[in-house]
């Protein structure tokens, strides 16, 4: 069985043999762990987007910075080949670990939302009980951070301790939403934001076989609220996914139409402004949203390919270029 974990440490140790050239800055804690910062005090760059990316899917993806045709909008953007796709996304890439670690007498309250292949050490999330992908011969856990605030000596202990491996074995990546790294890495979420939606919606994952995406790059905000506006509307007024599967056609048609982000009631506003319209609160926003602008399914068994959905330039220029 392949290693996500294994794969990854092998992309931290690339980079931390090339800070100079990615703008980022590594240190090794008190404990022995690597801490990757790719934005919170380094300036980071779209490279080391591009890498954390890359660590991000457990080294079973390919990210490339591309420049994307959105309407007639000319566009940095990103472009995602997965291999395995429901391992290398759900299992890894998927955001679904809520780090919270409390305080102690030396360190402060963290908190994060972490994704990576630790997760599959961890396999404390309820999405796991659908999910076969473990990593349990794994001796390192990689763990990626969304978070302004560079992770401390506790905080590899908790993640050490949640995943069964030495606390010297820990590496983390971090970086911030508003930042060059940040918005190529959540970009590069194109396919798996799809992937999640394809569950969500009750279909068969084990017939998914590949996976294809492109998004518009966020331009870097001033502030992460502005920028998980900006991010979240590349997804889902900009973003395009490919999937192969190998299933009966009724089975796509039965949830072709629900898979893009039109088929949300909350569909046609920047995310910016649901977020104030729902007054700060995530989860008042209706979950069909999260999916892409425009999502197609090719049947390898009957050769048909089912598409839904279309980007939006108006609303997307308006978000990225207003």
């Amino acid at each position: 069985m392949l290693s996500l974990n294994e794969r990854a440490a092998a992309l931290f140790a690339q980079a931390e043999a090339a800070t100079e050239l990615l703008e980022v800055a590594v240190a090794r804690l008190p404990n022995g762990a690597a801490v990757l910062d790719a934005g919170v005090q380094a300036p980071g760059s779209l490279e080391a987007g591009r890498v954390f990316a890359e660590v991000c899917l457990g080294g079973l993806g390919d990210v490339h910075v591309r420049q994307l045709e959105v309407g007639d909008l000319t566009l940095p953007g990103v472009e995602v080949n997965v291999n395995h796709p429901v391992t290398a996304c759900m299992a890894s890439q998927y955001a679904g670990w809520a780090v919270n670690v409390p305080a102690t007498e030396t360190s402060k309250k963290y908190f994060a939302m972490g994704s990576g292949p630790a997760r599959a050490l961890y396999a404390g999330e309820p999405l796991f009980e659908h999910l076969e992908y473990r990593d349990p011969g794994a001796t390192v856990a990689v763990l990626a951070l969304e978070s302004r605030t560079l992770p401390t000596a506790a905080v590899a202990e908790w993640v050490a301790r949640k995943c069964g491996v030495r606390v010297d074995r820990v590496f983390l990546l971090v970086a911030p939403t508003a930042s060059l790294a940040g918005s190529v890495q959540i970009a590069a979420r194109i396919v798996e934001t799809g992937l999640h939606k394809l569950h969500e919606v009750g279909f068969d994952l084990g017939t998914v076989r590949s996976g294809f995406g492109a998004c518009p790059l966020a331009p870097v905000a001033a502030d992460d609220l502005t920028a998980i506006g900006r991010t979240n509307d590349g997804v889902l007024y900009g973003g395009r996914a490919w999937y192969t599967v190998e299933t009966e056609d009724a089975a796509i048609e039965a949830v072709i139409e629900g898979l893009p982000s039109s088929a949300s009631r909350d569909y046609g506003a920047p995310f910016g402004e649901l977020f104030k319209r729902y007054e700060g609160d995530f989860y008042k926003i209706d979950p069909l949203l999260f999916s892409p602008a425009e999502v197609a399914l090719t049947n390898a068994r009957s050769g048909r390919t089912f598409r839904a959905g279309s980007v939006d330039p108006g609303v997307l220029a308006g978000s990225l270029l207003g």
